[in-house]
């Protein structure tokens, strides 16, 4: 099982970072920017393409780490960080690919991470991989919310 399981496990992990002894939460992050850098300019297409791809790269996540959660045999492992990378471009909807936006959106996407306010403390507990993954969507929508204000607020005065 974990040889046909290993390239799974990779993913889950975040390629490793999940494995970090301290925030492996913050440092499993840092793959999703990378993502939304490498869509480039698919992600500064239309609108429904973003969320077409935050939907998919969401729903990716869901299988990757139910595998992962019953090869670690534990209830949302905190190795499993492919829950956070594969959400974290959900809070960059409709944002532009600018280094500070792309900061303030790690930023906002770990405060409610870490918060999850409601319902997404209370949604994690469902089964399996949506368990893993629904609250870091939800956290994500958070994030995304805030991220527009910000932008609406700051970000014609930067760019």
């Amino acid at each position: 099982m974990f040889v046909k399981s290993k390239p799974i496990i990779l993913l889950a992990t975040g390629f490793g970072l999940g494995l970090c002894p301290v925030a492996s939460g913050t440092a499993g992050t840092l793959p999703g920017v990378l993502i939304l850098l490498a869509l480039g300019s698919l992600w500064q297409g239309p609108v429904l393409w973003q969320v077409v791809a935050a939907v998919g790269l969401g729903l990716i996540a869901i299988p990757i780490c139910a595998v992962a959660e019953r090869h670690f045999g534990v209830k949302d492992d905190r190795r499993i960080v492919a829950d956070e990378y594969l959400t974290f471009p959900i809070g960059m909807i409709g944002l532009p690919l600018v280094p500070w936006m792309l900061a303030v959106a790690f930023l906002t996407n770990r405060v409610f991470d870490v918060l999850k306010p409601p319902p997404a403390r209370q949604l994690q507990a469902l089964h399996g991989g949506t368990g893993i993954v629904i609250d870091d969507v939800i956290s994500a929508l958070y994030s995304l919310a805030v991220n527009h204000v910000i932008f609406r607020l700051v970000g014609q005065l930067l760019l």
